[in-house]
């Protein structure tokens, strides 16, 4: 182990304990957000946009308070609050560099800085519209020693200790006699984040993740009771609820992942919604995604108009500022992102399924590799983040949003897939990327699809564009952009 390797697990080591005194923990906040100011400064050095700057910092403020509710709520283990920032540790430690350096020289870019992979298609639900067209009846698996070894690569390769378990229904993920909690075990230097449906999680699971430690649940809701049972089921919004109290109970982290559609997209971001998860239900931050037209039944019926889109917008960013709540869009925070994280970008992803099938995202059902082929012919992950297929979609991230060559394209509408649907049907096309099931076979055939989202990506465009250039591009300085925020002109 280095020098910089022991520097940094000590440090997290004794940040972790520290965190757990009222004194110290809110001595470490003040030191922690004092740097924001840095990461601000830094980011518009590249000639990024002050507002978008600002967004980024106040996201990593919002951060910090995540964790510290958690701690300051006195149900977090002493155990799980280390193991915790050890994971976190590795995320930052300096010798990611290394790594970061041999791969920048090698492929001309920063490697991804996660992966998404899901390794079942199984699920106990069948809900309506899923993306991934799951049910009991696709009992479909990935062997568990792909999926280690996609996680132990990009460590290797990419210096990434970070992992997103999405599925099917990740909990009941099984193979070889392990689950998905067996794969969290063995990598204690990587945090997972795990989207699920959160019926499975028994007093024994919460127990479990809170002695890794490493992982934090995201459980999915789709508004109150009558919403969450409509789409997934009759009385699953009652287990969601004890799923809840045992997590919190256990002392894990959790949070709550949110399908917006045109139905109850009035609903995902009001008083009433917030107060009911992140006070009454303890949820310590939310993911959002806006209903794409993919996987099951597919239908833009159920989409997002773009004004409600842009509604969204706006209330996700008042809660982020006035409350300091940890709420991310995959559309509408494209400003912290920098806009869209697919295909192996720097700082990006890649999406992996249970048959191995390499896709841009989740939500952009293309392949053209397989990570288990790749690996049977003597591969590694690098050759398929840097496939063709992989290179032309970050071709058209750079033409669209690179600051320091001055190309800043709307950052409210980054979405090649959704919100420059013809753009990604050229490259898909291009390239002869296959759609990974039927369900997106028949997208590229569906030529009312290929219309419809043709019309949302100029209207959604039509409806942000202002907002954009006026309140990020066309300010020159700090004052004026918190001056066009205030006045609107």
């Amino acid at each position: 182990m280095s020098k910089n390797t022991l520097l940094s697990t000590f440090t997290m080591k004794t940040v972790s304990s520290l965190m757990l005194l009222p004194a110290f923990r809110h001595l470490g906040k003040r030191i922690l957000k004092s740097r924001i100011d840095d990461v601000i400064e830094r980011e518009q050095n590249r000639g990024m946009p002050y507002l978008m700057a600002r967004d980024k910092g106040q996201m990593m403020n919002n951060l910090i308070e995540v964790f510290d509710h958690w701690i300051s709520d006195g149900n977090a283990r002493k155990d799980t609050v280390k193991k915790l920032f050890s994971s976190f540790g590795h995320i930052i430690q300096r010798d990611n560099t290394a790594i970061f350096d041999a791969y920048e020289a090698k492929y001309g870019q920063r490697p991804p800085r996660f992966t998404t992979i899901s390794p079942t298609k199984h699920c106990n639900l069948r809900c309506v519209g899923c993306y991934a067209a799951s049910s009991e009846n696709t009992n479909i698996h990935m062997d568990f020693d792909y999926v280690d070894r996609i996680v132990r690569e990009q460590k290797e390769l990419w210096g990434s200790h970070f992992v997103v378990i999405s599925g099917g229904e990740p909990m009941m993920y099984h193979s070889k006699g392990k689950n998905i909690l067996d794969l969290v075990e063995r990598h204690p230097d990587v945090f997972f984040l795990m989207y699920t449906n959160g019926t499975l999680i028994t007093d024994e699971a919460a127990d479990r993740m809170a002695k890794l430690g490493n992982i934090t649940p995201s459980i999915s809701v789709e508004g109150f009771e009558e919403e969450t049972d409509e789409r997934r089921g009759k009385g699953i919004h009652k287990k969601i609820r004890e799923a809840f109290e045992r997590l919190h109970k256990a002392g894990v982290v959790y949070g709550i992942s949110v399908t917006a559609t045109n139905k109850n997209a009035d609903i995902v971001l009001s008083p009433e919604f917030i107060d009911y998860y992140m006070n009454q239900l303890h949820v310590y931050y939310m993911w959002m995604f806006q209903y794409m037209p993919i996987g099951r039944s597919y239908s833009l019926d159920l989409m997002v108009t773009p004004q409600q889109r842009k509604d969204l917008l706006d209330k996700m960013y008042r809660w982020m500022y006035d409350e300091e709540l940890f709420i991310a869009d995959f559309w509408n925070s494209g400003t912290i992102s920098n806009g869209c994280l697919s295909a192996g970008r720097s700082g990006g992803y890649v999406y992996i399924d249970w048959n191995g099938d390499v896709m841009p995202c989740v939500f952009n059902p293309y392949t053209k590799d397989n990570i288990i082929k790749t690996f049977e012919q003597g591969g590694t992950i690098n050759d398929v983040v840097n496939s063709d297929f992989m290179k032309e979609i970050r071709a058209w991230q750079q033409n669209y949003f690179e600051p320091e060559s001055g190309k800043l394209g709307n950052m409210f509408t980054p979405c090649p897939i959704k919100d420059h649907h013809w753009d990604m049907r050229e490259i898909i096309d291009k390239v002869e990327a296959q759609p990974a099931n039927e369900d997106a076979a028949h997208a590229l055939e569906d030529d009312d699809y290929y219309k419809g989202m043709v019309r949302f990506g100029e209207e959604i465009e039509s409806a942000t564009a202002d907002k954009w250039k006026r309140e990020y591009v066309q300010p020159n300085s700090k004052e004026e952009a918190e001056e066009s925020l205030k006045t609107g002109s």
